[in-house]
């Protein structure tokens, strides 16, 4: 190989990653920290609730019990961002913001984390069945995709008072980590407002 062909590969090697949006880790500085924030933009004049909830941490697959930010090319694939990741492992990043978000409805008595054991009349169930940012058929932003499955438990028989699935799809702005977790925010804001709303009306 001549020296102008090398330095072709070379610079081939070199965009790669970067046109995978730095998806190989750089062995450098740690990893820049990312959260998102819990929903507060209620609708006014939703009736309060007198009784007490708890908040499970999510199940999850072990894809998603992690810090790191996941991605995925195709329905049987999932990567990481490089040198980014959430400020928790997501199950627990998703547990405290679904408590705040309750909180921010202004509609409850009471709501907590479930390692609180505060005395509850009902429990939150979540399942984190998607957590990640689509990049599809090779598409030049990706999309991310959270949904969270959920079962609100009667505490008094511990029977399922209602179940119900909740899925949000956001378009980042452009292919880059803050425009990322930014489409992550909008996504999560969606699914925490609906849920929120959805249990408060179902056990009431």
């Amino acid at each position: 190989m001549n020296r102008l062909s090398r330095r072709l590969v070379l610079a081939g090697l070199t965009l790669t990653p970067a046109a995978c949006g730095s998806l190989l880790p750089t062995g450098g500085a740690a990893p820049k920290l990312y959260t998102l924030t819990a929903a507060a933009d209620f609708p006014p004049g939703g009736a309060r609730v007198s009784w007490q909830l708890l908040v499970e941490v999510p199940t999850s697959t072990a894809a998603f019990d992690t810090e790191r930010i996941a991605l995925s090319r195709g329905p049987t694939t999932l990567d990481y961002f490089a040198d980014a990741a959430w400020t928790d492992r997501a199950p627990l990043m998703v547990q405290a913001l679904l408590v705040q978000s309750f909180e921010n409805s202004g509609r409850i008595a009471a709501v907590a984390r479930e390692s609180l054991a505060l005395r509850a009349d009902y429990m939150l169930r979540p399942e984190l069945r998607h957590f990640e940012a689509d990049y599809g058929a090779a598409a030049a932003l990706p999309e991310v995709h959270i949904e969270i499955g959920a079962r609100l438990i009667r505490m008094s028989d511990r029977a399922i008072a209602a179940s119900r699935r909740f899925d949000a799809r956001v378009k980042a702005t452009e292919n880059s980590i803050p425009a990322i977790v930014d489409a992550f925010n909008g996504a999560f804001h969606q699914v925490a407002r609906q849920m929120v709303e959805w249990a408060l009306d179902a056990a009431r």
